[in-house]
């Protein structure tokens, strides 16, 4: 099952311990604590999906995403809802 469109970017914004524990495919960690001082590292020209583990720190990722002009949603119910809807899940992805 797909779950992510091509084109489309799957960023984690969950911490380095959380990510070990298990993450999307693909999905590429850019912890919350961190997107600030990285916000470099975000795609520029895609949607980011923006996950992390229940949605309350992604939503506020997304916000911030999108006051600087990044076509950023937030994936409602996190990683709790990606396993409900059969979302794979694998350690050792890379990190942004």
């Amino acid at each position: 099952m797909e779950l992510v469109a091509a084109g489309t970017v799957l960023l984690d914004v969950r911490e380095q311990n959380e990510w070990d524990l298990g993450h999307a495919p693909d999905a590429r960690l850019l912890p919350l604590s961190e997107l600030q001082a990285r916000l470099s590292d975000v795609p520029v020209g895609q949607q980011v999906l923006v996950i992390c583990h229940s949605g309350m720190r992604s939503l506020r990722a997304t916000a911030f995403l999108r006051a600087e002009g990044v076509d950023a949603v937030n994936v409602v119910g996190g990683m709790v809802a990606w396993a409900q809807v059969g979302g794979a899940l694998t350690p050792n992805s890379d990190t942004v």
